[in-house]
């Protein structure tokens, strides 16, 4: 029986239609595929800098700096006197110079926003700058991502996203303007470059341009930013020159000579202009006075395994990813050589680096997507093989699993963190109390603990004030001195000289707890949650105080606040006193 040509017709275009809808389908998927990598890698690490929006003193100079530049440009002429008058360096200087190159970028990518932001909150500038930084750290490490897709497959790709995205230490200081993150992004788009190389041809003429612009990448890195990548470098330099053989005439000394000469370049006539001191080399002398006098060990010590059994999990903070994804990308033989060849050089910076007394995890957090990648490799290999018997069932069920733990660990974290910065809490309190004297003289003392935990000049937002950071123990015990202000932020009110009326007190982190009291605020905030969170504040502090006190028997996981700043206003003579 044959079909008739209508029927036939019919029939033809609607298998078209299918197949186009099928077509349409796949091409979404793709399109999704390409996009949510990125998009969950800058969403978390805005997340972060938004629940966090404060800064410490760790990150201070680089974020005073930038302010600095953002406010008054660079002093061309009548130089001294401007940086002496102006710039916060030349009044806090620190105990080594640092280098002013990271702040100089970050403010020229932020001058085209800031006429535009400064009109509707200059507060929202700090905010911007460090968005830039965290987008600059964030496409770093999607580039990883690209170079992961290459070496182990997509499906690893994805992995290595989501395992990132689930730390929190990298996600966290991803936006945070502290030295050793200037230097992350430059390591990180390094290590893709290396990556690639180690998994294709390492002959041909493009790994040949990867090794150069990587070695090229880490000097610049190691000189101006952070010398202790000189121990990677030197280590990676050496891996390549042991497995692959390249020129060291067409590509270890031309990339490291330009790296140096760029880097030297840059930051001798960049820092010795704005230290007033020719010639100056930042690195060199931090490095100098770090570890050849050895005063880094003032600051603490710690034992020769500390990088390996206690920053390094808990910069990766999921287990299974150096428990059984680490491990399995090692044993297994389609993946062996290309993590082995990522995962030696960053090892030997580890233990070279541990041979120094004082430790930081920050030190060594360049090595962290590097472990990330091969982790994804396992990740990748075990998710692939799910259907094929329990056992890989089971270990894809735990990956999922410790994942996603991962992730509600990193948003504890986060919380936790977030109550971490009194100072900046303070202030904007203050200027929330004091709406109606923003156009007034207004003297504000600020005290220690105020200006290592959130207190910025991008926070100094009202021009008719004067904001006092005096830290000179003499000037503070003059009765004087303290006449002088209308408002004091003070960890300690009874080392403030004069009559002095307490306001308002900011709360901070002090400690977790299990038993809190039966009218405590078990989801304490920094500042009272707005109408965005105000409801579903209610209803947790509502369902938890009931659970606590008909079920658990007053158990309940919470975080315990504690008074860490007062703000003080000072007290109006009275009518006999005038």
């Amino acid at each position: 029986m044959s079909l008739s040509p209508p029927y036939y017709s019919w029939r033809t275009l609607q298998i078209g239609a299918d197949r186009r809808v099928t077509k349409d389908e796949q091409t979404m998927g793709k399109l999704l595929d390409s996009i949510w990598p990125p998009l969950l890698l800058f969403a978390v690490v805005g997340l972060h800098l938004l629940c966090a929006p404060y800064t410490k003193v760790e990150e201070s100079f680089n974020i005073q700096a930038t302010h600095d530049f953002l406010t008054y440009g660079v002093p061309w002429t009548n130089s001294s006197a401007i940086l002496a008058d102006k710039f916060d360096h030349v009044t806090f200087p620190g105990s080594v110079p640092r280098t002013f190159v990271g702040a100089l970028l970050l403010a020229g990518l932020a001058t085209p926003f800031k006429a535009l932001l400064e009109k509707q909150d200059p507060a929202v500038m700090q905010t911007l700058v460090r968005a830039i930084m965290g987008c600059v750290n964030a496409a770093a490490l999607f580039s990883v991502k690209g170079a992961v897709d290459t070496a182990y497959g997509k499906t690893a790709g994805k992995w290595y996203v989501l395992l990132q995205a689930s730390q929190f230490h990298v996600m966290f200081y991803a936006s945070r303007t502290l030295p050793n993150m200037f230097a992350f992004a430059i390591t990180t788009y390094a290590l893709s470059a290396l990556m690639l190389v180690k998994a294709v041809a390492s002959k041909s003429p493009r790994s040949a341009k990867r090794r150069r612009l990587a070695m090229y990448l880490l000097t610049i890195a190691g000189i101006i930013f952070r010398s202790e990548i000189a121990i990677l470098l030197a280590a990676e330099t050496v891996y390549l020159l042991l497995r692959q053989r390249p020129s060291l005439t067409k590509e270890i000394i031309p990339a490291g000579v330009a790296g140096a000469v760029l880097g030297l370049a840059t930051t001798i006539s960049v820092d010795s202009f704005f230290w007033q001191q020719f010639p100056l080399w930042p690195e060199w002398v931090g490095f100098y006075y770090n570890t050849i006098l050895g005063k880094s060990s003032e600051w603490g010590t710690s034992p020769f395994h500390y990088y390996f059994l206690n920053a390094l999990p808990r910069l990766l903070l999921n287990p299974v990813t150096y428990l059984l994804c680490i491990p399995l990308a090692l044993a297994t033989r389609a993946t062996q050589k290309t993590s082995q060849d990522i995962l030696v050089p960053h090892v030997a910076f580890m233990l070279v680096y541990s041979l120094l007394p004082h430790k930081e995890w920050r030190f060594i957090i360049y090595i962290v997507p590097a472990f990330t990648a091969v982790a994804s490799a396992g990740a990748g290999w075990i998710w692939t093989r799910r259907t094929k018997s329990a056992a890989y069932r089971a270990m894809s069920a735990l990956l999922v699993l410790s994942t996603l733990a991962s992730a509600v660990t990193s948003v504890a974290l986060l919380y936790v963190s977030s109550l971490n910065y009194p100072g900046g809490s303070a202030l904007s309190l203050l200027h929330d109390m004091t709406a109606a004297e923003s156009g007034k003289n207004v003297h504000v003392y600020l005290d220690n603990l105020a200006c290592q935990t959130g207190i910025t000049r991008f926070q100094q937002i009202r021009p008719n004030w004067v904001y006092d950071k005096t830290e000179v123990e003499d000037t503070l015990l003059d009765p004087m001195f303290w006449q002088q202000f209308d408002y004091v932020l003070a960890e300690k009110p009874e080392r403030v000289v004069g009559s002095w009326l307490p306001i308002a007190t900011q709360h901070g982190y002090a400690s977790l707890t299990l038993r809190p009291g039966q009218h405590a605020d078990v989801l304490p905030f920094a500042a009272p949650p707005g109408r965005l969170l105000g409801v579903p504040h209610k209803a947790y502090n509502a369902v938890a105080r009931l659970i606590r006190d008909k079920v658990s028997k007053g158990y309940w996981p919470a975080v315990r606040m504690e008074a860490k700043l007062y703000i003080l206003e000072r007290e109006a003579p009275s009518a006999a006193q005038t």
